[in-house]
């Protein structure tokens, strides 16, 4: 069932729509139309989870900080289009956010994200879903403006955040990855460690850049993979699942034993190793991402060009899979109580309009509740109090790389990657990796979960081995 969340506020919509240029082929126009549509579908998602995810934890961002952060250095062809996307944010007369509208065509409604709560955060609706109010069409403001109120931020520019103030090395080496000096262009947001020490004692240091404190969420990108994986693990430890078990689909089973895709099971889909095809490197799935698709629409359908566990091919579609197979757990069991467990009390998944979780990428969370992810890992699946929510041996499991592994530096486990080649670090090291520079990076020998985040323009690359080892030497 699509859910609406809509304002009575009229949106005040108006721009001009794109026009195929002399001489363009009508595929040319399609595909510039396209772009448009999704560009404002990025904007009015990032503007919505952003805002509404910060004042949810009692922080906040404004439009113009989502603009300079998540709205640069993103991708092209959007790069280009996204500035000049007019938006308005429509808040309820409470004040919470309702949804953030981008306008990018006048012969089509604007683009909409909306806040559904403070569980599931904020959904993109599909390319041409009405509005809601008038007709009355009226500029909205450019992206250097907005109809927002800025509330008091409580934001405090930060050099050093945590709960002790770091040893001069640490401070050194996060002060190094704040100001840049781990890849060329790189632009932190927060570093932070974690260290277990005896007795179980916690000692946390982090320094955040102006602008990020410690209830700041970002979107997690491909770190949700890591997330999914432990979730799948919470299903398998309650026995609610395997992952020997076929992913399952009805769809796939309907074509019984002449459907090559019955035989992917959960260990295929953690493992990037369905052998299924998909369109570009890294499977972008931009239509579900930002155009509003669904999970069922967009990740289910693609068909089998390798035997299921013989080629790694890294997918989101894969971690969709995978956390399709677990649907009528989390139907009883949702993240946000998992995340209640953790303490993860900052952090967000969000879903496609029909409420499956988008868990390849669409998590919106803090260093702090990411540390805590980790820690869970150090702790071997328990909670500090003692209680077990993954199975035994679900660490060894997750960063062991069974089957095929990727080309580069890096090898790969069950939803998570492995610097078990990387000189210097631990050959125990593995972690969470996602899009414009998010690592989550556990350390079990050493009892370190070390977090980054980040917001690198496309083309930079932050380097999380050498950070690793600089943040293990000066510990």
């Amino acid at each position: 069932m699509i859910r609406t969340a809509f304002a009575a506020t009229a949106l005040l919509l108006a721009a001009p729509a794109a026009s195929p240029a002399f001489g363009q082929s009508q595929q040319q126009a399609l595909d510039a139309r396209y772009d448009r549509a999704l560009a404002a579908g990025y904007k009015a998602l990032m503007l919505c989870s952003a805002i509404a995810i910060a004042e949810r934890n009692g922080g906040a961002r404004t439009a113009e900080s989502v603009a300079a952060w998540e709205l640069t250095g993103i991708q092209a062809p959007l790069d280009a289009i996204v500035g000049e996307l007019p938006y308005e944010v429509v808040r309820r007369p409470t004040g919470e956010v309702a949804h953030v509208a981008v306008r990018w065509a006048d012969d089509s409604p604007a683009r909409i994200a909306a806040y559904f709560g403070p569980d599931t955060g904020c959904s993109t609706l599909p390319i041409g879903a009405p509005d809601s109010g008038s007709n009355t069409r009226q500029p909205l403001p450019t992206s250097a403006e907005t109809t927002e109120k800025v509330i008091a931020s409580g934001v405090i520019p930060r050099s050093e955040g945590g709960k002790v103030p770091p040893p001069p090395p640490l401070a050194k080496v996060l002060g190094a990855a704040v100001a840049g000096e781990y890849g060329e262009g790189t632009r932190t947001t927060a570093a932070l460690v974690r260290l277990k020490g005896d007795g179980n004692g916690l000692v946390e240091r982090a320094n955040y850049t102006p602008g990020f404190d410690p209830k700041t969420p970002q979107r997690t990108w491909s770190v949700a993979k890591s997330i999914a994986a432990t979730l799948v693990g919470a299903a398998v430890h309650q026995g609610e699942a395997s992952v020997d078990d076929p992913v399952g689909l009805n769809y796939w089973r309907r074509g019984g034993d002449s459907d090559p895709r019955n035989a992917i099971t959960i260990d295929h889909a953690l493992r990037m190793a369905t052998g299924r095809y998909s369109d570009t490197p890294g499977n972008r799935t931009d239509p579900l991402y930002f155009g509003g698709s669904t999970v069922d629409e967009t990740a289910t359908g693609w068909p089998v060009l390798h035997a299921p566990g013989t080629v790694f091919r890294y997918a989101n579609n894969d971690t969709l899979m995978a956390v399709k197979a677990i649907g009528q757990w989390l139907n009883f069991y949702p993240p946000h109580e998992f995340f209640a467990k953790l303490g993860m009390e900052h952090t967000v998944a969000e879903t496609d309009i029909r409420g499956d979780y988008i868990l390849s990428s669409q998590v919106w969370s803090t260093a702090g509740d990411l540390a805590k992810l980790g820690e869970l890992y150090l702790n071997d699946g328990k909670l500090p109090s003692g209680e077990r929510i993954l199975p035994e041996g679900w660490v060894q499991y997750v960063s062991t790389p069974s089957g095929p592994q990727p080309d580069g530096p890096f090898g790969y486990g069950a939803g998570f990657w492995l610097l078990n080649n990387s000189e210097g670090v631990p050959p125990d090291t593995f972690a969470a990796f996602g899009n414009r520079g998010q690592y989550v990076v556990i350390v079990p020998s050493r009892n370190v979960v070390i977090v980054r985040r980040g917001e690198d323009p496309v083309g930079s690359r932050f380097d999380i081995a050498a950070f690793t080892r600089d943040v293990l030497a000066a510990l």
